[in-house]
This record gives structure tokens, sequence and C-alpha cells, in this order.
């Protein structure tokens, strides 16, 4: 097929992505779960990071992975080599409940468009945004464990 009738089709049916991995280790346990995570326990997570978008740079590039992997280290180091838990008191709220790999995921989605915001970047998504835009993020517990927080 023609690149140029690609290019004409509707939104969502044409889409460059780009992925980027990293990694972070820390330590939780699970309240109001029966089985052995209730106890305090650790991971080696990897994490994955999807950006989406209909429009290339003037490099030929979506968005540069370099830069995406430094803003998702920089969220990530926040929360490596601690106990997830007691980040509570550290204001990140969204693990006052439990931090399970669902919620780690979605601070982390968070984390990142504030990250990018303050370099000047805009990973938000917006209705017929053509522009890469922040749609996903996979934590994998183990290699066969993972949760994603999705927006589309």
């Amino acid at each position: 097929m023609n690149l140029a009738v690609l290019h004409n089709t509707t939104y969502n049916e044409f889409m460059y992505k780009v992925r980027i991995e990293s990694d972070f280790a820390a330590a939780h346990f699970l309240r109001d779960y029966n089985g052995k995570c209730e106890n305090l326990h650790g991971h080696n997570y990897k994490v994955f990071v999807y950006l989406r978008g209909e429009v290339l740079n003037e490099g030929g590039m979506l968005f540069d992975f370099s830069c995406l992997k430094k803003i998702t280290k920089k969220v990530l180091d926040v929360i490596d080599h601690t106990n997830l838990n007691d980040l509570v008191r550290d204001g990140v709220s969204v693990f006052d409940q439990n931090p399970s790999a669902e919620r780690i995921a979605f601070y982390i989605y968070e984390e990142i468009l504030k990250e990018a915001e303050n370099l000047g970047f805009d990973l938000e998504f917006a209705q017929d945004k053509k522009e890469a835009f922040l749609y996903r993020v996979d934590v994998f517990e183990t290699e066969k464990s993972r949760a994603s927080f999705c927006i589309v």
C-alpha cells in the first residue's frame, strides 16, 4: 500500500508506536490479601512505556528514544530501592490502598506525563491528537506476571 494513502486513513487506523524498557527494584506488601504477598517482599520490576501517534518529527521519529528513557528513569529513580508502602508518607497517595502492579503502572503513567511536561513535551492524550502521546505502561513483577495501565 502507498504510504500517502495510509496517512489519509482515519484516526487510529494507522499509527506509529514506540516502546522503551526500563527497570527498578522495590519492596512492598499487600494488605487485605490472603497469601504470602501480605508479607514484605521485593521484586525486580521491568517496565515498558509505550507512545503512539500519527506524525513524525523533523528527524523522522515519533519521539526520541533517549529522551523517553531519560524521563522514565527520572520517574523510576523515585521508587527504586524503596518500600513502596512507605511512599504514602511521602505523598504518593496512589499507593495508599496497596502498591499493586496495577497501581504502580498508573503511578508511572501519571509521573511520566508530569516529567515530560516539565521538559516541555506534551505526551497527554487528546482527541484527534496526531503527535506522540503516552498510551500504555506495563509493569512486570515477574517474567510471567504483568499489569498494564492503558488509555486507548
